[in-house]
């Protein structure tokens, strides 16, 4: 019997938005941010908190950023929106 050799893999897809928040950022922060996002991803263990209504979707905190997401099926997650933290909610 062989194994999914997808069984682990999540897939992460980008909205054209969140890329171009994500561009905007300095490189160092922008590195923490994906690490944070990394994390996640390995062990599901980081703090992520489910929105509110009127807000959809998941928010880790990384640093004085939030990464907004929503779960796309079982094996997926679209990032929607990478804001800092003053702006994140407005």
């Amino acid at each position: 019997m062989s194994e999914d050799p997808d069984a682990g893999w999540i897939a992460v897809l980008w909205s054209p938005e969140a890329r171009i928040e994500l561009g905007a950022i300095g490189r160092d922060t922008a590195i923490q941010i994906l690490h944070c996002l990394d994390r996640y991803l390995a062990s599901r263990n980081c703090y992520v908190k489910r929105l509110k209504p009127p807000l959809t979707g998941f928010r880790p905190r990384c640093g004085d950023f939030r990464l907004f997401f929503d779960l796309n099926g079982d094996n997926g997650i679209e990032i929607t929106a990478v804001k800092n933290r003053k702006n994140a909610y407005r």
